[in-house]
Formats: structure tokens, C-alpha cells, sequence
């Protein structure tokens, strides 16, 4: 399995990459937070790290690619000639620490936050308390009652407004 390159059509990153992980490709997009001045008030906007790009996960001699070209929000896989731009597992591991790190700082008690990693994938809670530097304690519903789990930091991103 390989990273490679997909040029997004404007401001459609988000469409791009849900459409995509619907058909079940192994998709990426990485963000960051953004201080924006929005009615008058200084506000937190999560972007995407690189307007108009995601990242996807691909085996180059078993993948099916023919779909990718007509997802919505796609407009091409980055390609130099006939071949696609292949992007180094480093390079993505480095942009995942940086993205991560960063988000991570931005988490505060209160937080509506969701589980993006772990065997919590996908759950929602909200952050109680920071635990250190690397965990956090993190209010969720289960089995219609409120627990409180310990998790690291890494596993949590805030959730949009």
C-alpha cells in the first residue's frame, strides 16, 4: 500500500473524502486549527491543511482507481505524466504528528471531542479533564448511562461546530 495525491474540486475536501471512505478507500485529510475573524469575533475554524488536496491509500497493482476520477468532490488523482505523484509513508507520518500535536493543544475541558482512533472510533464524548500532557479523561454514553474512560490525547479531535 501506497499514499498518493487527490486534487480536489474548491472547497469540496470534506465531500471528497466522506465519498470516498463510502467506498471504502483508506482516505486522509489532514487539518489545522485557524484563528478567523468571523461577525466581529475571534474565532477556532478547522481547515484542511492543504486547500484542494487529501491523501489515499492505495496498492498500486490491486486497487480498482476508475471510481476515484467520478467521486464527488474529486477532480483528479496528482499525476506527473501518465504516472501518480506517490507520497512517502514518512512524509505522511510526519504531517499526521504535526496535525495531531496540533490538535491536541487545542483541546480544553468542556470539549465536544470524537474518538478517531482506538477501539472508541467514532464515539463522542466530552473532555472532563486533562490527565497529563498525553491523556485525557473523557465523558461518553454507554449503554444509556454517562462513563467516564481515560484516553490519550492522540485518539481525540474536537468535533466542527
Amino acid at each position: 500500500m501506497q499514499w498518493f495525491v487527490i486534487h480536489t474540486k474548491p472547497r469540496q475536501e470534506q465531500r471528497a473524502l466522506e465519498n470516498l471512505q463510502r467506498q471504502g478507500f483508506s482516505v486522509w485529510l489532514p487539518t489545522i486549527d485557524v484563528e478567523k475573524v468571523r461577525r466581529g469575533k475571534l474565532t477556532h475554524v478547522i481547515e484542511p491543511m492543504f486547500s484542494r488536496y487529501l491523501f489515499i491509500q492505495l496498492d498500486k497493482t490491486q486497487s480498482n482507481w476508475s471510481p476515484i476520477r467520478s467521486t464527488l468532490g474529486v477532480s483528479k488523482l496528482v499525476s506527473f505524466g501518465n504516472v501518480p505523484a506517490v507520497v512517502p509513508d514518512t512524509l505522511i507520518e510526519s504531517l499526521r504528528q504535526v496535525s495531531g500535536a496540533q490538535q491536541e493543544l487545542l483541546l480544553k475541558e468542556g470539549d465536544a471531542v470524537r474518538f478517531v482512533s482506538g477501539p472508541l472510533q467514532g464515539l463522542e464524548g466530552i473532555l472532563q479533564q486533562r490527565d497529563g500532557e498525553l491523556r485525557a479523561m473523557v465523558l461518553i454514553e454507554l449503554i444509556s448511562q454517562p462513563q467516564r474512560i481515560n484516553a490519550q490525547l492522540s485518539d481525540l479531535r474536537p468535533l466542527a461546530n
